[in-house]
């Protein structure tokens, strides 16, 4: 079995909402540092909050890895952030 791998990259470390990358690439993981203040995530494929959702909004926990099965996305990766929330996306791009 032939698996073609590509390694993540992390973002510097994420406190807004932010374009993360542009172009293709996939999503494959979030790592929260500090989360309070009713804190919420949403990501997306675009270059701004809105189009194509690749993770609706959810409350993430501080301290907490996750860890995605690639998520294609196509226009660019854009993380949503409400609340108090300090987190590196991870991508292949």
């Amino acid at each position: 079995m032939n698996l073609d791998v590509k390694p993540s990259k992390a973002t510097p470390s994420v406190a807004a909402s932010a374009l993360i990358v542009t172009g293709p690439g996939a999503l494959t993981g979030i790592f929260v540092t500090a989360a309070s203040s009713t804190p919420t995530i949403k990501l997306w494929d675009n270059t701004a909050g809105s189009g194509t959702v690749l993770i609706d909004t959810f409350t993430p926990a501080a301290g907490t890895s996750y860890y995605l099965s690639p998520m294609a996305f196509n226009t660019g990766c854009y993380i949503t952030i409400s609340g108090t929330v300090s987190c590196t996306v991870l991508t292949t791009k």
